[in-house]
């Protein structure tokens, strides 16, 4: 079960429960929506009904005051709010208690894992954490995305990078896809706070991210919750330019661990970009 470990931080808990509100319309909870609603979303007492608690207790968590909820009473409310599991970790912890284990961060990837990495010689492919750290990555990724073995400390993240040196890491994405990217990050990185804990090397990322960068704070206020992935995206190389790819994702049991592989269609002219740089390998880049 959940442990006690700190006290509610009613700010975030206030916000995230109005945003998670004002995301729900009745049909997505089964209720009539009625002709009288002034704003969207669900009302506060709608949600009290859901979560079988009073509406002035659930006023008072959006204002910010209140007891704290004990873990019942957060299941409930992660039931009302149709909370995914990152959604679920994040909530506990905003109300001062541990997250029920699904993930323990770690570098060391399974034997399953890399023996289906091994066997990946003619496609990039490669094992990243829930902070997007490589974990490991087959020559064909390093030709592609770089050598991710010179990294160290906070850079090993691709989210920690992306907002602490832009100059540097976006070139790797079209300007027009940056919008979208910085948006998956963070909620990606709100799901590993959620996980991990503030004393995490995620709860690290978030404060020094949100000394440096003002876009992260931005986003970071919009509490997104969710671990993403796309299914298509557009690389930018420095020497062959853009190579559109099919990213597919496989997880450990624990989603703790992804191998990510990228492949085109055959034939196309991505697929001959990405034959090249298997050939010419790293040596060049």
């Amino acid at each position: 079960m959940p442990r006690h470990t700190a006290e509610v931080d009613r700010e975030a808990l206030a916000d995230f429960l109005l945003r998670r509100r004002e995301g729900l319309s009745p049909q997505d909870v089964g209720l009539p929506s009625g002709s009288r609603r002034r704003t969207p979303g669900l009302r506060r007492e709608e949600v009290a009904q859901l979560a079988t608690m009073s509406t002035d207790y659930y006023t008072r968590l959006e204002q910010r005051r209140g007891p704290q909820p004990s873990v019942q009473l957060l299941a409930s409310l992660a039931r009302a709010l149709r909370l995914t599991e990152d959604e679920r970790d994040y909530l506990y912890r905003l109300c001062g208690h541990s997250a029920p284990d699904r993930a323990r961060l770690t570098d060391y990837v399974r034997p399953g894992m890399l023996r289906v990495l091994d066997r990946l010689h003619d496609t990039p492919a490669f094992v990243v954490s829930v902070l997007d750290e490589v974990l490991v990555q087959n020559d064909a990724a390093r030709a592609v995305l770089g050598d991710a073995r010179v990294l160290s400390g906070l850079d090993r993240s691709g989210i920690y990078r992306w907002f602490a040196h832009p100059e540097t890491e976006r070139h790797r994405y079209r300007e027009v896809d940056h919008p979208r990217q910085s948006r998956a990050l963070v909620a990606s990185l709100r799901a590993a706070l959620g996980v991990m804990g503030e004393r995490s090397r995620a709860g690290e990322i978030v404060a020094e991210l949100s000394r440096r960068s003002g876009e992260f704070v931005e986003l970071w206020d919009a509490h997104e919750v969710a671990r993403r992935f796309e299914q298509r995206k557009v690389i930018v190389h420095p020497e062959v330019g853009e190579i559109e790819v099919d990213c597919q994702a496989l997880f450990t049991e624990d989603e703790s661990q992804a191998l990510i592989v990228l492949t085109a269609a055959p034939g196309s002219e991505a697929a001959g970009k990405l034959d090249l740089l298997r050939v010419l390998g790293t040596q060049r880049v």
